[in-house]
């Protein structure tokens, strides 16, 4: 397992589609251990290939909701491979959103609150259908965005996208200043 560096906006590659996993193999199993470690480390709660270069339809997500006797995460890691997104709610909510390749950047985000058909194949390529509400619906609509070069800020007003690359420009080169 390696952590492996997370793109930033305005990385070109981040706006690239990513393509359908073939076959689900101890190569794809190694990104995704990969992928859990950097997405562990940032820290955030989803990551998708693209973010780290790779360009295939696989993401991974542990939303972190709960914590043990001693106030840690309980981690609950969930792999998606291929993901369909299929017959959203017509009811919409709204969640701050932010992005390890928007480092330190929010901004509210109206998705559809559920989806009542999600596919996709796991870690061992078995293949699964659920329904998805809450915040898991939130941030897999979210990390597939990320699947066909779509980032958060892109559902944003110019003026609020403007906004958002401003800061994350002026927050880059002060951390390169320090």
């Amino acid at each position: 397992m390696a952590i492996r560096p997370i793109l930033e906006a305005p990385d070109p590659r981040l706006r690239t589609k990513s393509v359908p996993v073939e076959m689900v193999d101890d190569q794809i199993r190694v990104l995704i251990d990969d992928m859990f470690e950097t997405m562990y480390d940032a820290p955030g709660i989803g990551l998708a290939a693209i973010q780290i270069g790779v360009p295939q339809r696989v993401l991974v997500i542990d939303l972190q909701e709960e914590e043990d006797a001693e106030g840690k995460p309980i981690r609950k890691p969930q792999v998606f491979i291929n993901p369909e997104l299929f017959d959203p709610s017509e009811d919409y909510s709204i969640y701050n959103e932010g992005c390890l390749s928007v480092p330190d950047q929010y901004a509210e985000v109206e998705r559809p609150t559920e989806v009542h058909a999600a596919r996709w194949l796991d870690e061992k390529g078995e293949k699964h259908e659920e329904k998805l509400e809450g915040l898991l619906a939130t941030c897999l609509q979210h990390e597939m965005d990320h699947l066909e070069g779509v980032l958060f800020i892109d559902h944003l007003s110019r003026l609020k996208r403007d906004m958002v690359m401003k800061k994350l420009d002026k927050a880059r080169r002060a951390r390169k200043a320090a």
